[in-house]
Order: C-alpha cells, then structure tokens, then sequence
C-alpha cells in the first residue's frame, strides 16, 4: 500500500467508526479513545486527520451532507423539477426520521459545531440543491418566476426547522406526515 492509499485507509477508518459510534450514542457520550479503538488506529492519526473529535465530527457532517446532495441531485435530472422537489421533501423529512442522521446532522451538530458553521454547511449543500431545483421548476414552466435565490433560502429555512421539529417530537412519525403536508402545500402554492 503506498502512503496515499495509508493515508485514505485510516481517513475513512476514523470517518466510519465516528459516524457509526455519534449516531449510535451522540458526540458528547463517545470518548476519543473509543473512536481510535473502533478505527484501529492510533490517536495521533485522529489529530492528523481531524484535529480531534470535533474536526472528525464536523467531516462525518460534512459527508452526510454531500451524500444526501448526491442522492437528490439525481432526482432533478428526470422529469418533473416540481414532482422532484416533492419526493424531495419526503425523502428529506424520511432521512430525518433514521438515528444517525436526525443524531449527527439535526440534534448534536448545531451544537457542537456551532449554529453558524451548522448553518454554513446547510446552506453550502441544501442552499445550491434547492435553488437547482427552484431554477429547473422555473425554466420549465412549473412555477412563477421568482427569484430563486431569496425563495430557496426561505424554503431551505422551513425544510430545516421542520426537519429539526421532526427529530425532537415526541412522535417523529406523526409529526413528518403533517410537515410534509405543510411543505408541500408551500411548494404547491408557487405552481403555475
């Protein structure tokens, strides 16, 4: 193995091990030493990598994040850009309802990292995401014309509060059937 694919291996080692231990139990209940342990490394390479547990936290984020861009971007390239944004909204509000990311991203992230640098990695990859889709509905005739940019932060806004709603409610289930509704139908109410 050459340094490069060493330097990879333990990368994703730690990434895997801090995904799987913060949403299992939470950042604050899960030491250092244990992410080390479960990635077979040493802690030196978590400081190397991450600088830390919150470096390492914030790079697990960081990648649930460009994962569910991923998974939605695919959603924009076919059909309907407005049908596209409603499965999006369910799927959001779905992946809001699995423990590790209503964990990493909903629960602990705005605390640990912060509600500014939270905010920023939202925006940096549900902000371009929404107004992709807003810019598609737009150029097909599927909604007024509206400044996209100013209407994808709004709705990114009440996509993330909602989803935030949904992981604190007694019943997350009951409550992302009634935020989709509510999304939805703010969605449907820019339709040409």
């Amino acid at each position: 193995m050459t340094q490069a694919q060493r330097r990879e291996s333990t990368r994703a080692a730690l990434l895997e091990a801090g995904r799987t231990l913060f949403a299992e139990r939470g950042y604050d209940a899960v030491a250092a030493e244990e992410i080390v342990t479960e990635a077979g490394v040493t802690r030196g390479a978590l400081y190397h990598h991450f600088d830390g547990k919150a470096g390492l936290f914030e790079a697990v984020f960081v990648a649930i994040e460009a994962g569910l861009v991923e998974e939605f971007l695919e959603s924009f390239q076919v059909g309907d850009p407005l049908d596209a944004m409603r499965e999006g909204i369910t799927r959001f509000l779905e992946l809001s309802l699995e423990a590790g990311v209503q964990r990493i991203a909903l629960i602990d992230a705005p605390v640990v990292l912060g509600w500014q640098r939270w905010h920023e990695i939202e925006a940096q990859y549900g902000l371009g995401l929404i107004q992709a889709g807003l810019d598609a509905a737009v150029a097909a005739g599927s909604i007024a014309p509206l400044p996209t940019a100013e209407l994808a932060n709004a709705f990114l806004g009440a996509l993330v509060e909602s989803a935030l709603a949904v992981a604190r409610a007694d019943d997350p289930k009951a409550a992302k059937k009634k935020a989709e509704k509510v999304l939805v139908a703010m969605l449907d109410g820019l339709a040409t």
